[in-house]
């Protein structure tokens, strides 16, 4: 879209003298901003805003993505390569709160176009154990962790919410292609209405309502299809568990009838497996889809949360 560059700001130009010439030139193959395109380009933070902004842009959008699969997005640090794609690019779309490396970049950057998912859908705050009957396992030390939740694009209803205000946001960015952009974004939001219909059938009869996952990143499905998250961590999925935090699982699953530890993809299974073996529990996968890798059960978002969906209803013992 930018065929014209604007000035870069000052923080990045110092940054595109540092990268020198050479190495500039090299960075104009992979980004549609450097490489002076008609397309309207967006820098995402990490998948699921890259998900939403390729779905609701089609063909009319370049998207370039700050995280790479693979990368855990909590720990991002940004290269000055990604400061030089961020000032050149028409919008960014992130999620405020969830990456401060992003968070500090966007706030010095001039984009006329900033998006934060979080501002166009509610967050809570969420603790290591959220959902269903919580306050019944109530103790001193479920309050670990606790923060305004990120993890919204994990519930498809706030997902949709989310996907309304970007395709409205890309309609104002970039009028001449409004009408594809409206029609894209009902497009998705109908499919993520069915998702959230698939979830609250496929959840609605089970033996157990309560799941134990590594990292509290559920808690928002948790809360809409009426199931209760243990997590063995807070909101940070690197957090080490406390000795009574544990002590406290192992009561529960026994008590609840659980029988799996879930981890996620992106984070080391050492904690899940432990803990899996100290209390003659399995372990499985389910995927908080902060990234598609060769690991991922699925290609994208839609195909990992049937997965995701798959492996609660066996955990739970769905009818």
């Amino acid at each position: 879209m930018n065929v014209r560059r604007r000035l870069l700001p000052a923080a990045a130009a110092t940054a595109v003298t540092a990268l020198g010439l050479g190495t500039l030139s090299a960075c104009s193959t992979d980004t549609a901003a450097a490489a002076q395109t008609s397309k309207f380009d967006v820098v995402a933070s990490f998948y699921p805003m890259a998900f939403l902004a390729e779905r609701i842009g089609g063909s009319h959008v370049h998207v370039t993505s700050l995280t790479s699969p693979g990368q855990e997005p909590h720990d991002l640090e940004l290269s000055t390569k990604q400061m030089v794609q961020l000032a050149e690019s028409d919008a960014v779309l992130y999620l405020g709160n969830l990456q401060p490396a992003v968070d500090d970049a966007v706030a010095q950057s001039e984009i006329r176009t900033k998006i934060d998912a979080a501002s166009l859908t509610t967050l809570e705050e969420h603790g290591d154990e959220v959902g269903g009957h919580a306050a019944a396992h109530d103790t001193a030390e479920n309050g670990e962790g606790a923060g305004k939740d990120p993890h919204i694009w994990l519930d498809p209803v706030k997902y949709a919410q989310v996907a309304k205000g970007v395709g409205a946001a890309f309609e104002k960015a970039d009028p001449e292609h409004a009408a594809d952009y409206r029609k894209n974004t009902a497009a998705l939001v109908e499919r993520l209405d069915e998702l959230n219909t698939r979830f609250e059938q496929g959840l609605a009869d089970t033996k157990t309502k309560v799941f134990i996952t590594t990292h509290a990143a559920f808690g928002y499905l948790a809360e809409r299809y009426g199931l209760t998250e243990e997590a063995v961590n807070g909101l940070d999925p690197e957090s080490e568990p406390s000795a009574a935090r544990v002590r406290d699982l192992e009561r529960m699953a026994k008590a609840d009838g659980v029988t799996t530890v879930f981890y996620e993809t992106l984070v080391s299974d050492r904690t899940a497996k432990t803990i899996a073996q100290d209390t003659n529990l399995r372990t499985d996968v389910l995927d908080p889809i902060e990234g598609i890798t060769k690991k991922s059960r699925g290609q994208d978002y839609f195909a990992v949360q049937e997965a995701n969906l798959k492996a609660l209803r066996t955990t739970l013992g769905a009818k």
